[in-house]
């Protein structure tokens, strides 16, 4: 019998370059579910989650210059009729800002929703669908580790998980 949902275990995933960085961003970007998600991205500075996030946005067909949102807190973008909104929160500490800046209504909208430090600004966050930590190994590999906290992050984790292998 399958995992129920509760139970999905994380996906495991191994980056030994930016190039299966950018291919794990196109698969993510195939997935129709992604179009309503809102994912969060773990990790240390210079882990790869600006990077990642970058890929991702040209495989969603982004163009024109992606910038970090480090200052800004938020920068929008569309692709197609996709709304897009890239959060960081690193330098984020008065939840005043959150209703001031409009995250609120951005959060009820639909839309892609990618957040680095998410936990500078956890008490305002809804839920995260899927959850990226990034841990650095070396210069070039990274460890990854996704897991889901709602049903659509279970689909989409689901998807993102490799085939079982027959036995």
């Amino acid at each position: 019998m399958p995992d129920s949902p509760a139970m999905q275990p994380p996906l495991s995933l191994q980056w030994p370059s930016e190039e299966a960085t950018e291919r794990f961003a196109r698969r993510l970007a195939r997935l129709p579910q992604l179009a309503n998600a809102f994912i969060t991205l773990h990790g240390d500075l210079g882990a790869g989650k600006t990077t990642l996030v970058r890929h991702l946005l040209r495989a969603l067909g982004v163009t024109g210059r992606i910038k970090s949102p480090t200052y800004a807190v938020v920068e929008p973008y569309q692709a197609g009729g996709l709304a897009i909104w890239h959060f960081d929160f690193y330098r984020f500490s008065d939840p005043r800002e959150w209703e001031d800046a409009g995250f609120r209504d951005i959060f009820a909208s639909p839309g892609l929703k990618l957040a680095e430090w998410p936990k500078n600004a956890e008490k305002c966050l809804p839920d995260a669908d899927l959850e990226l930590e990034i841990h650095v190994e070396d210069d070039d590999n990274r460890r990854v580790t996704l897991r889901a906290a709602t049903p659509l992050g279970h689909a989409l984790l689901s998807e993102l998980a490799p085939p079982c292998a027959n036995p």
